[in-house]
This record gives structure tokens, sequence and C-alpha cells, in this order.
């Protein structure tokens, strides 16, 4: 059973497990402070399509396709996905998942939807109703602003108190079980109106929901703030952060150095002129999928996660799945495929088992590391031309020196992997 802390938190007691994260972003979150740890970046803000709303939609694709790729899961391993966007009728979330098949529940909480999916998907999780679920959500600059303040073209003057919608998107498989950051508690937070009406304030009108939520998870915890690492709201911007640190302060709680906003770390503000910071459900989606789970695995030495640049770990994706899945489509595109039915062995079924994919989400993860895929699978021909001509020359000893090298190589990491030695390299940002 779950334990009620208190009239908004609820313990979960077999927490949810964050088996996997990904978080993608545009061309200003590539100039950002944070930009080594997004798993893709856009060189504009169309992300390859005709409109921004479909650019949105792609966001969403990209980062539930990497995160599944991490997690090593096909969609339909996935019992539901809670996620949405800042766009009417969540369009933008609702076009980017239709090819997944995944049940969907859409949310619309605003800049609260990743907090909001991860907690509903944990306690679907920790309620015994789903083994994985998957929490997204995403916004984006220019659809953002169309909607809700002034055309982009027009040009219109930004105030001190404005903030910069993230074009920009984070997704994270939770587990049943696993290994990884767990989620141990929930609280919800309260509609709490101070009655500030202006547009270019967000962070002015979102701070006394945060200070009221964050209150009431100290209160029903029996916690303070320097019992944690860090205390971190999404996107209250250099306005809304101060507020709520007063608000703090008038209790008599001092919020220390480690209370931090997403909206502060995403992007550098001077040189990249973004005012208060960033806003928009993208960015602590991303700062959180990207930054913030990178770095606890980093503090935590969770052994399945590593830090590298976005550039190897194309690479390194390219070898370990894209290229199997790569062999196991060519094994299943032969004419023996359906008169050898029967008479598959375990190695058949093992190699062939994720052919049964999703073709348009590959198809797009194919071509988006297309040079990192066509490196990896031009050496794979090499290889295989090896073995061929050795076994067309009859080459006994060639073949069987390349038989006992690779033989060796997988005993090896195989053993090394049982011992519980770390067998990867790790890429740390200076």
């Amino acid at each position: 059973m779950q334990k009620r802390l208190g009239r908004q938190t609820v313990a979960l007691e077999h927490p949810p497990v964050i088996l996997s994260h990904a978080a993608v972003g545009g061309k200003q979150e590539g100039e950002g402070p944070l930009a080594d740890y997004f798993d893709h970046l856009s060189e504009d803000s169309f992300f390859g399509e005709k409109t921004w709303e479909k650019a949105e939609s792609a966001m969403q694709k990209l980062a539930l396709g990497k995160a599944l790729e991490k997690a090593t899961l096909p969609p339909e391993e996935l019992d539901y996905i809670f996620a949405g966007d800042l766009l009417n009728q969540c369009i933008g979330t609702s076009f980017g998942l239709r090819d997944f098949g995944i049940p969907f529940y859409g949310l619309y909480g605003a800049c609260s939807t990743m907090g909001e999916s991860m907690a509903l998907g944990s306690l679907l999780i920790a309620g015994g109703f789903a083994r994985r679920v998957g929490a997204m959500t995403s916004s984006h600059f220019c659809t953002a602003e169309r909607q809700y303040r002034m055309p982009v073209p027009y040009g219109n003057q930004r105030t001190p108190t404005a903030q910069w919608t993230a074009t920009a998107s984070g997704c994270v498989i939770l587990g049943a079980e696993g290994e990884g950051p767990k989620i141990t508690a929930v609280t919800c937070g309260k509609i709490v109106d101070k009655g500030i009406c202006d547009v270019n304030n967000m962070g002015a009108a979102m701070a006394p929901a945060a200070y009221d939520t964050l209150s009431a998870f100290f209160q029903d915890t029996k916690t303070k703030p320097q019992d944690y690492d860090l205390v971190a709201t999404g996107d209250l911007g250099e306005l809304g952060h101060a507020i709520v640190r007063d608000f703090f302060s008038r209790d008599g709680i001092d919020m220390g150095e480690h209370f931090q906003d997403c909206g502060l770390l995403l992007y550098d503000r001077e040189k990249q002129d973004m005012h208060a910071g960033a806003s928009g459900c993208g960015c602590s989606a991303s700062v959180l999928c990207g930054y913030l789970l990178r770095r606890m695995a980093d503090w935590c030495k969770f052994g399945d996660v590593i830090v590298t640049t976005p550039a190897r770990h194309d690479e390194m994706i390219a070898y370990t799945s894209q290229l199997m899945h790569v062999i196991a489509l060519s094994v299943c595109d032969n004419d023996e495929l359906f008169a050898c039915q029967g008479f598959e062995g375990g190695s058949f079924r093992d190699c062939t088992r994720v052919a049964a994919l999703d073709p348009a989400m590959w198809v797009q993860l194919f071509s988006l590391n297309a040079p990192a895929l066509t490196q990896v699978v031009r050496t794979l021909e090499n290889r295989m031309g090896q073995y061929r001509q050795a076994m067309e020359a009859g080459d006994v000893e060639a073949l069987r020196d390349m038989l006992a090298r690779a033989s060796d190589r997988k005993k090896r990491i195989d053993l090394e992997r049982a011992r519980g030695d770390d067998v990867r390299p790790v890429f740390r940002n200076s």
C-alpha cells in the first residue's frame, strides 16, 4: 500500500525507476551552457518540417524514440504514455505520438506537464496498474508566441521580466523495476492565484503556487531545504525564483545555495539576451532529462548511465543498437524466411527479435544518425567480406583466427561485466 504523508503528498512503497531519459532542443538551446547534455539539437526551429507545429511533433517523436532506444524497448513495451504540450488540444503531442500505437493520456499542465506526467506515471506503476510508462512534454518558442502573445514576425519588444519559451522536449521511461533514480514520493500542487495578469511576467504569476507546493512537501515529509542536494523549480525565471526565496525567508526558512530554477540554467541570459530566463514545459523537461539526470547519475555512480558528448553518443548508439536492427531487418528481408519456418533455433530468434519494429520511427532514427550508422554498416560489410573471402578460399587458419579473436572478445566483456567492472569508456565534459 502507498502511504499518505499529508494532504498533498504520497510516499510510494514500491518506487518506480527512471529507466532512461532523452532531451531534444533547438538552435538557441544548442548555443546555451547545457548544449552537451542534449541527445539531439536542431540547427533551426523547424526540425526538418515545414511548420513550427509540425516541428514540435517531430521533437516529441525524437525524444520518445531516443528514450526507448536507450532503454532497448520497442513502443509496444510501454503500457501507457502521459504527454502534452502548450498548444490547443495538445495537437503537437497527438500528431507526434500517433504512429507509436501506445495507450495515451493527453495532459495540459502548462509548465508543470513534465512533473505532472511523471507523477501520474509513478502512481500508476506504484499502484500495480502498469509495468512501464512514458512521460514526456515539449514546448516551442514560435508556436507558443503565436498562440499566446504576438506573431513572431511582428517583432514586438520584450519587457525585462519576459522569459524565452524553450524549443525543447524531454522524455523519461519509468519502470516498476530496474536500475536508476527512483521516484519515492509525489506531491500535488494547488491553484494559487494572486492576480498577476501580465503575460510578460509569468515568473511572478507562478511563484505563489511554487512556494505553496514546496511548503506542502516540506511539511508533509517533515524535511527542510538543507536535507537535499538540490531543490529545483521548473521555469520561474529570475523574478519568480527571487519571489519564492523571499516567501520562504518570511517564514524563517533559508532556501540556501542548493535552490535552483531550470529557467536560470538553460540559457546564458546575458550573451543570449534571454531577459528573466527560460520558460515553457520544454524548459524543465529538457533540463531534467538532459542535464539533471546525467549529473545525478554521475554523483550517484549509477552503473547504467555515463556522461558523454552528443557526437560520441550517436556513434555508440549506431553500433550497439541501430546496427543490430539493420542486421535483424536484413536477415528477415530474405526469401528463405518463410521457407525455413519451423526450423528456427534460438540464435535465429535472438538475432531477429528487434526486426518487428515501427518503420516510421526507425526511418527517422536511422536518418538522423546516418553519418555514424553508415560508418558502422561499412565496417561490418568489410568484416563480413573477410569472412566470405576466407570461406571461399578454404583458408581454415584465417577463419579459425577470426572466430577465436571474436569469441575471446565476447567472453572477456561478459566476464568483466559479471565481475561488476565498468567495461565502457566514460567521456566526461570538461
